[in-house]
């Protein structure tokens, strides 16, 4: 027999933001319970409003599993005493175990004989368990914040108002900050009143009848539905935000959507600037026409029915447009602002205790920009943008717009560069430079930008790693990681002529005309060249294999723009299978044998088997070629004609005797394989490769 179970915990309004991972923590520790209780159980249904989490569990088993165990004890040389009696150890054991040593068994593991004890467990009623599983459940739920209301010591993410938990008909009894457990749950706010939880099975239908919709995906389909709809009717293109729309979820229990208008006297203000404020202030969705642009329109989500929409729409507009205001006012003030006098108010904020202030950290930004810009020998145009670029890229951080929506730099550096006459491609830069901002996003599409964007996060990286500010575990207060992923973005998708040591030596080379550098030059580019290749290999893991991303990586990843064609071009041979195995087996021979090779170089005339001529011939006539097209990052090429000497690698295994009697023979032969493996290895290390 079995039944349903419902445990139903209601609160206070919970932030939106702690909702997800709230209610998939309670789902995890119910259905780990049941699991550790030894309780069968079916279907596994979560629930989730601004005011509940609720788990539903299908077919809970009456009663647990009657479990039989056998642990294993002590060798029977332990077990038994000289005279065949059972040992203090074995008394020992069969006490910890609950049986009596007569009911020892023995078994043979791995040429040893050992004691066996079988310990039975009846299984009790689940009724009889469940409810200090669930009161325990309670108690071990974490919260990014908690609250302690009333005077009770217990805490939780927000007050409990009330508990519901059923097995089939029949409330389990638990109590926790004064609130007992029933089978009464509670509607919507406003709309909904208590509502009787007669059986499990019944739970989304009695709160839909109270006005709350239970189902995550539900209410979630609702919203998107009715956006669409409104979408098609009005021939708008409602931008639904991922973030924005998951935060709504959680922010209604009944949603309704509805629009509302602005002034369009507003939409002087760029649009970044009036989506950011409708976004994060008021929870609202931007209405863009077919070309992207803003129309004086918002769309918003009610947590109730349809009545008196055009209330709520008017009460809506009336709070939108103070906070456009103040965003115009901000706008307005900004453009005051004069880019050198920004500049200067940079000097009295700090970056970083030991690495200065932001003024300090634009004039190594300027300076690493200047560098790198030098080796890549741009045009003299380019390098002059690059220089003025570095310099004003930070200045929107003291503007009133940024100071209030923090998320907006960059975008209003390039509209106040603009307004204040600096040429398009240095304020196209500024925006740029912080790019990319996350995983996934774009590179800065102009080399202006990508210039400086590298310096400005190499700055930061090789700053903090010279004060030994290093991430560790889930630890990275300044966002290394990503700032490196950056980097090698950057790199790869402009394709630029710069190796990873030429980006860490302009970068440490600025951090040490300036005093900065607390630890020694080589023990900082050690520690850069160990944490960019976890990005590097993070990068070639999403598109191939991991062991062809350490054979790629293993020869070397210095040079990032010739890393990833070699881990595509290896990745395709390997998925030919066995006709390219047998290339990797003679490729890891001679590996092998090179390992035990000087230094010496090759003597033709030293050749004394046609097999070890052929091979001599067939690489020789192609490694030059072999290594340009590997210059250009032609690796499928390139692994092409390396795979093209193994027919001349077989028969000179199988016709040359490699360790030859006499030294000189020998340690030719030796050479040639070392010389073959040299270039091998330039490509990847194939012992690396797992079939």
């Amino acid at each position: 027999m079995s039944k349903d179970l419902l445990f139903e915990i209601g609160l206070e309004e919970v932030p939106a933001r702690f909702m997800r991972a709230a209610i998939e923590q309670l789902q995890d520790r119910v259905v780990k319970w049941l699991d550790a209780s030894r309780v069968a159980y079916g279907e596994v249904n979560a629930y989730a409003t601004p005011r509940r989490l609720a788990v539903l569990i299908k077919d809970v088993a009456e009663k647990q599993e009657d479990v039989e165990e056998e642990v294993k004890g002590p060798s029977r040389k332990i077990a038994l005493d000289d005279s065949g009696n059972w040992s203090k150890a074995a008394l020992g054991f069969a006490r910890s175990q609950g049986v009596e040593p007569d009911q020892f068994t023995f078994k043979e593991l791995s040429g040893v004989e050992y004691i066996y004890a079988t310990k039975s467990s009846k299984g009790v009623e689940t009724s009889s368990v469940i409810g200090q599983g669930l009161l325990a459940i309670l108690h071990a739920m974490t919260f990014p914040k908690f609250m302690r209301w009333a005077s009770y010591d217990f805490k939780f993410v927000r007050p409990i108002r009330w508990i519901v938990a059923l097995l089939g008909s029949d409330v389990i009894e638990l109590e926790v900050a004064g609130v007992k457990s029933g089978n009464v749950t509670r509607g919507h706010r406003f709309l909904g009143e208590e509502a009787v939880i007669s059986d499990p099975a019944s739970y989304v239908e009695v709160l839909r009848s109270e006005h709350v919709i239970a189902d995550i995906k539900e209410r979630e389909h609702m919203i998107v539905s009715q956006i669409q709809a409104l979408a098609a009717e009005k021939k708008w293109d409602i931008a639904i935000k991922e973030d924005l729309l998951e935060e709504v979820l959680f922010l209604v229990e009944t949603p309704t959507v509805l629009f509302g208008t602005f002034e369009s006297s507003f939409l002087n203000i760029p649009q970044e600037v009036l989506i950011t404020s409708m976004r994060e202030h008021q929870r609202y969705f931007p209405v863009l026409d077919n070309d992207g642009q803003l129309l004086p329109y918002f769309v918003t989500v009610r947590n109730g029915g349809s009545d008196s929409l055009d209330v709520i729409a008017k009460g809506n507009e009336k709070v939108l447009r103070a906070r456009l205001s103040d965003a115009k006012f901000f706008y307005e003030e900004d453009q005051k602002l004069e880019i050198k006098d920004a500049l200067s108010k940079l000097e009295s904020i700090v970056f970083q205790e030991e690495l200065g202030t932001v003024g300090d950290k634009v004039r190594r930004i300027r300076k690493i920009a200047d560098g790198l810009a030098s080796k890549l020998q741009v045009p003299a145009d380019v390098a002059e943008a690059v220089s003025r670029s570095a310099d004003i890229c930070k200045f929107d951080l003291v503007t009133l717009m940024v100071g209030e929506f923090p998320e907006l730099q960059g975008v209003m550096g390039e509209d106040y560069a603009r307004k204040a006459g600096e040429k398009e491609e240095v304020a196209k830069a500024v925006f740029e430079h912080y790019q990319p901002r996350f995983a996934g996003d774009q590179s800065p599409a102009s080399l202006v930008g990508a210039i400086v964007s590298a310096a400005d996060k190499m700055d930061t990286i090789v700053g903090c790693f010279s004060i030994n500010i290093i991430p560790t575990g889930s630890q990275d207060p300044y966002a290394l990681r990503r700032q490196a992923a950056g980097i090698v973005q950057i790199l790869l998708d402009h394709n630029l002529p710069l190796t990873l040591s030429e980006v860490f030596g302009v970068a440490l080379q600025v951090h040490a005309q300036m005093n900065l550098l607390k630890r020694a030059d080589e023990e900082v580019r050690k520690d850069l060249q160990d944490f960019f290749g976890l990005r590097v290999k993070k990068l070639l893991s999403e598109t191939v294999r991991y062991d062809v991303v350490d054979a790629v990586i293993s020869s070397g990843f210095d040079d990032i723009s010739a890393v990833v064609p070699k881990g595509e071009a290896l990745m395709a041979a390997v998925q030919t299978g066995d006709a390219f195995k047998t290339t990797v087996e003679s490729f890891n021979r001679v590996g092998n044998l090179a390992a035990k090779a000087s230094n010496a170089s090759v003597h033709s005339e030293l050749f004394t088997e046609e097999g070890e001529r052929q091979l001599h011939e067939a690489w020789s006539k192609t490694n030059e070629e072999y290594r340009q097209v590997l210059s250009q990052h032609a690796a499928a090429e390139a692994l092409a004609i390396a795979s093209a000497w193994k027919e001349a690698i077989t028969i000179f295994f199988d016709s040359v005797m490699v360790m030859a009697e006499d030294e000189a023979v020998r340690a030719n032969r030796l050479a040639l394989l070392a010389a073959i493996d040299r270039d091998l290895k330039a490509f990847a290390d194939f012992s690396k490769l797992v079939w």
